[in-house]
This record gives C-alpha cells, structure tokens and sequence, in this order.
C-alpha cells in the first residue's frame, strides 16, 4: 500500500473594518501526496460569503526576502478589490452584519474537511506556520487528535536557527509549476489537469504545492537542501551588506 501524506493551507483575513484579531478563512488546501506512485491529489474549499476582507501579500525580491507588505480588501463572493484603508471601520450594525454572512460557512468548512480527511488514508498533515490555521479548523468543529501535525518551518527553524518563509524555501529548491508539471531542484511530478487547474498564484493550493515540494526535497536530499538554503541566506546577507 502507498504511504499518504497530507499537506494543510488556508488562506485567511480579518473583516475589513472589524476586529484585527478575527480571521475568517477565505480558502482552503488539502493536497495529499501518495509516496510511491507519486500521485497528487488537490481538494481545495473558498468561501464566497457576502464579506469584505483584508489580504496580507508579502513583496518580495528575486531571493524571496520580503521586501515589503500590500494590504488589499477582497469580497469573498465577488471577488471584487478595492484599496485599503487604514482608518476604515464598521459599526456595530454593519459588523453584526458581516458576522451573520460568516456563520453559514462553519459548517461547510467542518463538512469539506472531515470529507476529505476520511477519503484519503494519511497520518501526518504538514503546516507551515500552521498554528493559526489549525486553530481556524479546529473553531469549525474538527478534531486532529488522530492526525501527527507536523509544522516544517518549525522543524527548519530548529535545524538552521533562521525562520524561513515559504517564498524564501520556494527559491531555494528552485519551485518551478508549468504545463502539468511541478519541478525543483531533484525532483519532478506530474500533475492531472484537475489538480494542475488548482494551482494558481496567491492561492491556497499553490502554496500547499511549494510546501509538499519544500518538504520532499527537505527530507529526500537533505544535505543538497541545507547547502542551496546556506547559500540563499549568504545573499541575502550581502544585499542587506
């Protein structure tokens, strides 16, 4: 039997106007990865409730270093986006609003997740920075208690004392997503076009594709890993220098 593993991305953002301390998932990724035959299976969820929210893009230079941050506010039904504003906020009234619109998507969340975490046999669920995103599920009613969570940026940050981000890992083993095919550095998959049609910039299942890859070349060529990210994090320094 092939060995499953799943890898776990949402994409999330406060009401625009309301608490910053309140997210609401916009999208969600399970990519599961069947070791062996290297098959790729994508299962992705977007919520299309009548909201705005804020999305958080990171601007990065050709290293992946994050050279700035761009807010910008999304309705999640119509996908319309329109400039951010730092001093906008909601009334009572309106947020009380906006909360109403959320509520039907708890359950759908909940149903996507328990669907797919049953249809597919794996253990071990892979995060990056997952906490949060953990916590989001878990707020929708799911129960990871039989799952082995792994959060490789943790695992990366113990091993190298330097916290990467995804866009910073994604140049280090070379993440390359073209005509039906994911490449990096060692390794090369195909992808049906039903998984490839997922794949998109800014998404959830994109970023679940660089990590599943980060994580492959991580664990099957560690030694060519660690040295490609030393040399990534010495340019870096020598920019800044």
């Amino acid at each position: 039997m092939n060995n499953s593993i799943a890898f776990l991305e949402l994409k999330y953002g406060n009401i625009y106007g309301g608490y910053p301390n309140f997210y609401a998932i916009s999208e969600i990724c399970l990519l599961v990865f069947e070791q062996g035959s290297n098959k790729i299976f994508i299962e992705t969820w977007i919520n299309n409730a009548n909201v705005d929210i804020v999305n958080v893009y990171s601007k990065v230079n050709e290293l992946g270093h994050t050279v700035g941050r761009m807010k910008e506010v999304m309705n999640l039904r119509t996908l319309r986006r329109k400039p951010y504003q730092e001093d906008f906020r909601l009334d009572d009234r309106q947020l009380q609003y906006a909360f109403k619109q959320l509520r039907p998507s708890k359950m759908p969340i909940k149903n996507f997740l328990l669907k797919n975490l049953k249809k597919y046999r794996f253990r071990d669920i892979i995060t990056f920075d997952g906490r949060r995103d953990i916590f989001l599920c878990e707020r929708s009613g799911v129960n990871f208690e039989r799952f082995n969570i792994i959060d490789l940026q943790k695992e990366l940050n113990k091993e190298t004392d330097y916290l990467f981000s995804l866009n910073k890992l994604a140049v280090v083993i070379n993440f390359e997503h073209d005509r039906n095919y994911l490449r990096t550095n060692n390794l090369e998959y195909w992808l049906h076009p039903i998984a490839d049609r997922q794949i998109v910039p800014k998404s959830a299942a994109y970023d679940a594709a660089r990590l599943m890859m980060v994580h492959n070349e991580y664990r099957e060529f560690h030694e060519d890993f660690m040295i490609k990210a030393a040399l990534i994090l010495n340019k870096i320094q020598n920019t800044k220098a």
